[in-house]
Parts: structure tokens; C-alpha cells; sequence
């Protein structure tokens, strides 16, 4: 029959004879990988390490130069802002200005207002004087004005005449 190896013993076990020859052959493994990672370094001229490097420097580079530009347009935009803020203050001064321009006037209006009312009451009044005065005038003498109106159109027109020489 076969015999079976009994089943405690560990794989380390099997090579436990000859531990130099299984450092050896790691040792050569090692050494083998790290020639063809060099040799194919060396092959393609590059290396990640400095390409990293170069990348990470170019990232600051960028980041350097976008910084900058937005500083430089924080100010653009402060300076613009400060444009914008004087604009409208000047024409918040404007306005002001008008609103007192614009009050004057109202002010000067309601004055012309109530003296061209006043000059209106005062005609009113003359018209009314003027009226009465003519009216009194045709009831105390109705003849002699009828005779005076029959001579007055030739005095009047001497006066007329008169006048209008002393125009010309």
C-alpha cells in the first residue's frame, strides 16, 4: 500500500533541508527584477519619479499662474466695482440736485400761481368797477352823452390823428 505523509508537516518543512538554496533563489529573484526595472528605465529614458516630480512642478506652476490671474482680476474687479460705486454716487448727487431743482420750481410755480390768481381777481375787480362806474355813468346822463357820442367821432378822430403822428 501507500503511505501518506502525515499531515502536520508545513511546506516550510519540506524545504527545511536546504534554507540557503531558497534565500539564494529569492536573492536572485530580487536582483533580477530590480536589473529589468533598471534596464527598461534606462531603455525608455524615463523615470516615474522625475516625471512625477516634473508633473507636480508644472501643477504648482499652473496653479501659481491661475492664482495670480485671479488676483489680478480681484482687482480689475475692486476697481471696477469702486468705478461703479463713484458712478452712482455721482448720480445719486445728480439726482438729489434735480429733486431741489424740481422743488424750487414747484415752489416758484404755486408763487406765480397764486399772484397771476391774485392779478386775476384784481382785473375782475376793475372789470366789475369799470362796469358799475359805466353803468352809473349811463343812468345820471343819458342826453348828454347822446350828443357828446355825436361829436366825439370827430374829436376822436383829430385825436386819433394826433396820436398816431405822434407814433410815427
Amino acid at each position: 500500500m501507500i503511505e501518506l505523509a502525515p499531515r502536520s508537516a508545513s511546506p516550510i518543512a519540506r524545504f527545511g533541508g536546504q534554507p540557503i538554496a531558497i534565500a539564494a533563489a529569492a536573492l536572485v529573484i530580487v536582483v533580477i527584477g530590480v536589473t529589468s526595472i533598471t534596464l527598461w528605465r534606462a531603455y525608455t529614458g524615463s523615470a516615474p519619479e522625475t516625471e512625477r516630480a516634473v508633473a507636480t512642478r508644472q501643477l504648482q506652476a499652473r496653479a501659481a499662474q491661475a492664482s495670480e490671474q485671479l488676483v489680478e482680476k480681484t482687482k480689475g474687479l475692486e476697481a471696477t466695482q469702486q468705478e461703479s460705486i463713484d458712478q452712482l454716487q455721482v448720480v445719486q448727487d445728480q439726482l438729489q440736485s434735480v429733486r431741489r431743482l424740481l422743488a424750487a420750481q414747484q415752489a416758484d410755480t404755486k408763487k406765480l400761481s397764486e399772484q397771476v390768481g391774485t392779478l386775476t381777481e384784481a382785473i375782475d375787480g376793475l372789470r366789475q368797477s369799470f362796469a358799475s362806474a359805466q353803468a352809473s355813468e349811463s343812468s345820471a346822463a343819458p342826453a348828454p352823452r347822446k350828443r357828446a357820442a355825436k361829436a366825439k367821432p370827430r374829436a376822436s378822430r383829430s385825436v386819433n390823428r394826433s396820436r398816431a403822428k405822434a407814433r410815427g
